[in-house]
């Protein structure tokens, strides 16, 4: 029997756990359906969507990291835990291998396919181990795999794609069957990895401690089990606050960033976006952008976790997706564009565990009814699912959305005179394709820094003058009021090179040092 293979299914009577030679192994499934998720997930990986600056700056940490440079490119301030990018650029050779003439964004995303392939492969085994039969936990792997949503969120570099994988994996061990001590301490050890890679991850917790309880129950070994869970998640999450201390900045001080606060900032101070319930609200506008890709996973799974919540098996499952649902929903806080890859593992396992659950539930002897259910249940899939997801996957395998960006990024290495003693503004997509056509790092800036470090305006004593070119893109466009030398640079400098359309473009702008006040 393969190591991913649970013999229980839902409600099914116990059968002798004996193999005919016609039964398909469980890693056999799950490997196939994972390689034809990748194929889509890699076909056009570097054309869309758009590279966005969070991709940049994770890769320029990731970067950093490599380097000896610290945990940053600027200032690290606790904004997240470093994990997520330290494992990133443990995969760097990756992209340098197979595609070193791509933008550095473009090329980076590559490293997402053995992440999401662990992905993939963990929802099928936490289905199996959820009691799913091996149909259904097909069903949760293709459900994820072939969500249009996920097909463009899962290309991305994105930390929370990390933190998902370690706390599947938590879930899986949790669930173990054989319910040795040492996977519990190693579901512990997967789940401080999991928040140290991306903090909000914390959320699904209570699920990964259910599971235990559950899979535990009425055994003597369940306080050790739960000791052994602890364990592992102290001794390995506790090296972060310990980082912390040894640098003396676990508490605020006037002269150095904090821990703590950074934590102030990210619950507290931080803006909110706004309630999901508010049309003119920023989470309202968000989650209609998450809708505009795929309504039925999103709506499915929501549907699912009353129903699942009432199942045993499913309960883990169900208890992650209604915390992470809960969240989204709240009135207040702030609402991050890639908070929905987090949801949507736990949505496809509650909404295909439902499916499954209503399926199996039909009496066994009542063959027809059972073949008519499927046959149902087959026919919706073909009719409805199937035309909404190609449509909205079309764009994932078509589009050149980062056509701009590439040739911001040749005109930035053929036509600047003198790149080492050039000093540029730039989105942090761009901001590593400079440092590797030539510019030095220190006179490379990621624009957010120039009104928000201090490190960064000392390098600057004349403020914008000091500036020679801007890079302006969407993301450096965003909000210039509330950075007053962005909008500076903007006012003082004059456009040599335009890509791109609309409100998508990305400038070249030559400072103007000249005849200004």
């Amino acid at each position: 029997m393969s190591t991913l293979e649970l013999p229980a299914r839902i409600n099914a009577s116990p059968r002798p756990a004996v193999r005919t030679r016609r039964e398909v192994p469980d890693l056999l499934i799950a490997g196939v359906l994972t390689a034809l998720v990748l194929v889509l997930l890699a076909w056009n990986i570097d054309g869309f969507p758009t590279a966005s600056d969070d991709e940049g700056t994770y890769l320029a940490q990731a970067w950093a990291v490599q380097e000896g440079r610290g945990l940053a490119h600027y200032t690290y301030w606790y904004d997240h835990p470093p994990l997520g990018w330290i494992q990133l650029a443990a995969l760097a050779w990756l992209p340098a291998w197979l595609a070193p003439g791509l933008i550095t964004v473009a090329a980076g995303r590559l490293v997402m396919l053995p992440v999401q392939a662990a992905t993939l492969l963990l929802v099928y085994l936490v289905g199996r181990r959820s009691g799913l039969p091996k149909w259904g936990a097909a069903l949760a792997l293709l459900t994820l795999g072939l969500s249009p949503l996920f097909l463009t969120m899962g290309r991305q570099i994105y930390l929370d794609s990390f933190a998902v994988a370690w706390m599947l994996g938590a879930v899986a061990l949790a669930l173990s069957t054989r319910r040795h001590l040492w996977h519990y301490a190693a579901a512990g050890a997967a789940t401080a990895i999991a928040i140290l890679s991306k903090e909000t991850i914390l959320l699904v917790l209570p699920a990964v401690l259910l599971a235990l309880w559950q899979n535990s129950a009425r055994t003597s070994t369940r306080p050790w089990a739960l000791g052994s869970y602890v364990t592992g998640l102290v001794l390995v999450g506790g090296f972060y606050p310990l980082y912390a201390v040894l640098r003396g900045e676990l508490f605020p001080g006037a002269d150095h960033v904090s821990l703590i606060g950074a934590w102030q900032f990210q619950l507290m101070s931080r803006d909110g976006s706004g309630s999901v319930f508010d049309a003119s609200s920023g989470t309202n506008a968000l989650v209609h952008s998450w809708l505009y890709y795929d309504r039925i996973l999103l709506i499915g799974g929501l549907l699912a976790i009353v129903p699942a919540l009432f199942a045993r098996r499913l309960r883990p499952i169900g208890v992650a997706a209604a915390i992470l649902t809960a969240v989204a929903l709240r009135p207040g806080g702030y609402m991050p564009a890639m908070y929905v890859v987090q949801v949507l593992p736990f949505f496809a396992l509650a909404l295909a565990g439902v499916i499954t659950t209503a399926v199996t539930r039909l009496e066994p002897r009542r063959d027809r009814r059972r073949a008519v259910a499927v046959a149902v249940v087959a026919v919706a899939a073909l009719s409805f699912v199937v035309p909404r997801w190609y449509a909205g996957a079309e764009r994932a395998l078509t589009a050149a959305d980062n056509a701009p960006y590439e040739q911001a990024a040749a005109y930035l290495s053929t036509r600047i005179p003198d790149p080492a003693g050039t000093t540029v503004v730039v989105d942090d997509v761009l901001w590593l394709d400079c440092v590797r056509a030539g510019y030095q790092p220190d006179r490379v800036i990621w624009f957010y820094k120039l009104d928000l470090d201090s490190e960064v305006a000392a390098r600057l004593p004349g403020g914008w003058r000091d500036v020679d070119y801007l890079v302006s893109s969407p993301a450096l466009r965003q909000d210039p009021s509330g950075l007053p030398t962005v909008g500076a640079l903007l006012a003082h400098s004059t456009v040599v090179a335009e890509f791109g359309s609309s409100d998508g473009r990305i400038e070249i702008r030559k400072v103007d040092k000249e005849n200004t006040p």
